[in-house]
């Protein structure tokens, strides 16, 4: 109980996770780590009555599901893009290896503006 004497849930979770690097498509492992703070509610009238630093966490009745609120909180950490660091990952060899070693550098002046033409048309009287 919090001192307003409403139920809440304080805690970290800390877990391993195997993902797929989204660049080289491979298995990776990631430390996923969550601190929470949550009210207990058993309404949405009551969720919506709680202070903005404690996200609701809906029950039913006097029970909670644990499993439930542990999924929800490593899923809120998970990064929607996991990828190797640079250097780690398999890909990186394989693009550097597409990549040409030495290209010739464009000047800006030798690339044709593609509003080269709009220029024309605002000079040509009718």
């Amino acid at each position: 109980m919090d001192s307003e004497r409403r139920r809440i849930v304080h805690g970290t979770l800390k877990a391993e996770a195997v993902v797929q690097c989204q660049r080289c498509l491979t298995d990776m492992t990631t430390s996923l780590t969550s601190e929470f703070t949550l009210g207990l509610v058993t309404s949405d009238e009551q969720a919506k009555q709680l202070p903005s630093q404690l996200e609701p966490f809906l029950m039913d009745g006097f029970s909670a599901d644990l499993w439930l609120l542990v999924e929800d909180e490593l899923l809120l950490v998970l990064l929607p893009f996991p990828l190797h660091e640079r250097q780690d990952c398999p890909a990186t060899a394989e693009l550097e290896a597409l990549e040409p070693e030495t290209a010739p550098a464009v000047k800006q002046e030798d690339r044709d503006n593609p509003f080269s033409v709009l220029a024309g048309l605002k000079t040509t009287k009718h």
